[in-house]
């Protein structure tokens, strides 16, 4: 399967697309890394102040390795900021404000979050297990007339796998929320200027693109899948 020309029809526009993503979220990010905010004020200094704001001073801040690692974590209520979001930067003040939106999406309960939170443990097993069960189907013959085992165990791949695109799915509207939100935090908060809101649309808008990327690169998978697994079954 590995040299199965199929495979690449399926997979070179999802990884094109992902390629593309990836470039212009750190091409935006690291254009506007180099433009100050309104205040000049530092991720740490951003954070800070939104939470005393916003009735988040429980949560934690931390600072991680990397660039544009950042994540919020719901276990530990904590934002966790890589080195490139505590500069004084337009960048880092978007990144900032948009973990600080997944923590007010936790603190609200917002539906999709716990959805996303309630299906990552099989999005992990789909992703890996469902992946090795569909090749392994695969290899028993599952698009053959003679299916049996191999069709059943390709078939639990796929069920397997489709939790892992239902993930990236619903990853979207999360993240589109949270982006959402921490616009209207930074305006709502008088932290940014007009230039700096274009600015701050323009980096949470092309990190976007990454989780479409994802899913679409997922979907495609998926059909890979299905298409070697149903395509050849004339039964």
């Amino acid at each position: 399967m590995i040299f199965d020309p199929m495979y690449f029809i399926f997979a070179i526009p999802g990884m094109l697309f992902a390629f593309w993503a990836q470039w212009y979220v750190k091409s935006t990010f690291s254009k506007y890394a180099n433009v100050g905010n309104m205040h000049r004020m530092n991720g740490f200094d951003v954070a800070q102040r939104l939470m005393s704001a916003e009735g988040l001073n429980y949560v934690r801040v931390n600072q991680v390795a990397g660039q544009l690692t950042d994540f919020y974590n719901p276990a530990d209520k904590s934002i966790n900021l890589s080195q490139s979001s505590v500069t004084p930067s337009v960048a880092a003040m978007a990144v900032v404000a948009h973990e600080l939106g997944h923590a007010l999406q936790d603190r609200e309960g917002y539906t999709m979050l716990r959805l996303r939170s309630s299906i990552v443990g099989i999005a992990n097993i789909g992703s890996s297990i469902g992946t090795w069960l569909v090749m392994g189907g695969l290899m028993f013959g599952a698009a053959s007339r003679s299916g049996g085992f191999g069709f059943t165990m390709a078939l639990i791949g796929l069920a397997l796998f489709a939790g892992a695109v239902l993930f990236t799915l619903v990853t979207l509207p999360v993240e589109f929320n949270a982006s959402s939100r921490a616009k209207k935090m930074l305006i709502a908060n008088g932290l940014v200027s007009p230039q700096d809101q274009a600015a701050v649309s323009k980096v949470l808008n092309a990190a976007a693109w990454t989780y479409v990327a994802a899913a679409a690169q997922s979907i495609l998978t998926f059909a890979y899948f299905a298409f070697r697994v149903f395509g050849g079954r004339r039964d």
